[in-house]
């Protein structure tokens, strides 16, 4: 790896509500301004007015095409020539694919061998370069920085980023637009980025508003540094949620103390009940990660909610049909032993 790249790395992320508003007016054209659809079970089941903000049914299937756009559009010209490498779960592989086409850039995605086949897919339609590498994000996300040393492509980090993560606060700006009396936000963590982004700009409108990210007990990296107020070692597992699956980011740890409120973790059984809660009540298809927020208020792990008004970001909706047809199946072989 050059001097340059692990710099790069070494760099503290520096990021202010005003690169959130700069970053809606250079994506608004190239992504969609997202449902915030009341759930009416859910609100019965949590004593709170529960909304969904449905990021499943943005560009590519997840909230991330919001931080790629807005950093490829900072891209030089010869930048753009050189073309883009990133490493991905998936969805932000997918949100690279897109936004490079956008600028006509190449680019080229790592992802590790156990990504999601409508990832891979969808990734390859969009006319990304595949390269699969590791058994995890962190695997994948070593050799992407040893191929853009060797290649001299441009890599566009998912969550450590100031313009990636600006992007991903839009979403925090477009909920309090559309809901001002919003007193919660529940997020799902991965790097971080996505909850960085909207709670800053959140927090930076309204002080008091509360911010929490929901992990797995498959991968708890934020739950335990946020407890320790430093960088942890956890255990990993494998999960549905492998979209959040990985390390997270030591460039944006600071901000994230400062900004978010609590994080809170969330079983396998409760991820997959929750995808299939959100399949039969809500119509909706719902990857792991981007169910983990129902998961948790399912389940009672959000303290202080009764009477609030609650948003549940719900992240992504790229599952596999087999996976999702799968756990619905095996739902219904148990509510029917059950009965």
């Amino acid at each position: 790896m050059s001097n340059k790249t692990c710099n790069e790395r070494m760099k503290r992320v520096q990021i202010s509500i005003h690169d959130i508003f700069r970053a809606r007016h250079q994506i608004e054209h190239f992504v969609e301004r997202t449902p915030l659809a009341p759930s009416v079970p859910l609100s019965k089941w949590t004593g709170a007015q529960v909304r969904l903000k449905l990021e499943n049914r943005q560009r590519t299937g997840s909230f991330k095409p919001r931080g790629a756009i807005n950093k490829m559009r900072t891209l030089s010209e010869e930048e753009r020539k050189r073309g883009v490498i990133a490493a991905s779960a998936g969805n932000h592989g997918l949100a690279v694919a897109y936004a490079a086409g956008l600028i006509n850039a190449s680019a080229q995605v790592v992802v590790p061998e156990s990504t999601p086949k409508t990832k891979v897919l969808g990734i390859q339609r969009l006319g990304a370069e595949l390269v699969f590498h590791g058994t995890n994000y962190d695997e994948a996300e070593e050799h992407a920085y040893r191929l853009a040393a060797e290649n001299g492509r441009t890599f566009i980090h998912a969550y450590e980023d100031r313009h990636a993560i600006a992007g991903h606060g839009t979403i925090g700006l477009e909920i309090l637009l559309d809901w001002p009396e919003a007193d919660v936000i529940v997020v799902p963590a991965g790097g971080g980025g996505l909850i960085l982004g909207i709670a800053i700009l959140a927090k930076s409108v309204r002080p008091d508003i509360r911010v929490i990210g929901v992990q797995s007990h498959a991968s708890p990296p934020w739950y335990y540094s946020f407890r320790a107020g430093r960088i942890v070692d956890v255990t990993y597992r494998e999960s549905l949620a492998e979209g959040l699956h990985g390390g997270i980011g030591q460039q944006i740890f600071p901000l994230v103390l400062r900004y978010v409120d609590d994080f809170v973790l969330v079983e396998e059984e409760e991820i997959a009940d929750a995808m299939c809660w959100m399949a039969r009540q809500h119509h909706q298809k719902v990857e792991g990660s981007g169910a983990v927020g129902v998961a948790a208020l399912r389940n009672g792990r959000i303290p202080d909610i009764a009477g609030k008004n609650v948003v549940c970001l719900i992240s992504g909706g790229n599952v596999d049909d087999e996976r999702l047809s799968g756990l619905l199946e095996k739902q219904e072989r148990m509510e029917t032993t059950q009965t």
